[in-house]
């Protein structure tokens, strides 16, 4: 074969695999469904007085088509606080006190979760793409490598417990999808939040299936006295301790004298 065949051979391979490519992934990506995101704000302040916080989110879906008649679009909101490793335990009545008996660790759940679906949960996502994306509460909690029979059940508590507590939550229907194009709504954010940066996802779906997905991060810090005491205690945790003392006489002090006052008047 001489070196003129040889090139066109390899002009016609590279003309067939790059036509391929655009039958596959580029009248797609013409078509493609996007996210353009907006949050009421994307820094929460932990302050002495802070009672918690709710995050609007709203936006907007762009499109290079016409939207489609034969399936809808549904929209999946997620917030997942910082994640940490976890000892699940559990506690049995032995001769009249509690103690614990099994335990199983889990390696990475969230400090908070909370799902957001302009649909049922199951009719928004296919268990495929949830074991994809790990959107679902149970998903998004890893426990790997537990040789402990029954391990599932320790899982199902620890969220069973977060979600009576506020941390973790399923709300469905609440994510309202106006002309298949503009959707928003309102997450609430518990008091007792850690700092860490809290991971923001939207998912776009259709069928089960996700055609456009967007992340962003929600920032949430201690500031003002709060800062300080946090910062205190890290740094320099004997000082922070002999203040804590001080505090604690002072309290104890005053609250006596005021008692003093009262009675004697």
């Amino acid at each position: 074969m001489g070196s003129m065949d040889r090139f066109r051979m390899i002009s016609g391979l590279a003309v067939l695999i790059l036509s391929l490519w655009w039958a596959l992934f580029g009248a797609r990506t013409a078509s493609a469904e996007e996210v353009v995101l907006g949050l009421s704000h994307d820094r929460v302040a932990i302050t002495a007085t802070f009672d918690g916080s709710e995050i609007l989110i709203f936006g907007a879906v762009k499109r290079e088509t016409p939207i489609s008649a034969t399936a809808p679009l549904e929209v999946i909101v997620t917030i997942s606080g910082p994640k940490e490793p976890v000892m699940v335990r559990r506690k049995e009545r032995s001769m009249g006190i509690w103690v614990n008996t099994d335990s199983v660790a889990v390696d990475s759940a969230p400090s908070f979760y909370a799902v957001a679906t302009s649909a049922p949960f199951s009719e928004v996502l296919s268990d495929t793409e949830d074991l994809r994306h790990k959107v679902s509460i149970r998903r998004a909690i890893r426990s790997v490598g537990s040789t402990l029979e029954g391990a599932q059940a320790f899982k199902e508590a620890l969220m069973r417990i977060r979600e009576e507590n506020g941390f973790y939550s399923l709300q469905e229907n609440v994510v309202s999808l106006d002309e298949q194009t503009l959707f928003r709504t309102a997450l609430q954010m518990p008091a007792d939040l850690i700092e860490g940066q809290y991971e923001t996802r939207i998912f776009l779906t259709r069928d089960g299936t996700v055609v456009s997905q967007y992340e962003t991060v929600i920032e949430v810090n201690k500031v003002g006295l709060e800062r300080f005491l946090f910062n205190l205690s890290r740094e320099q945790p004997p000082l922070y301790g002999l203040l804590a003392l001080i505090i604690a006489v002072l309290s104890g002090w005053g609250a006596a004298a005021i008692f003093q006052l009262l009675r004697n008047g």
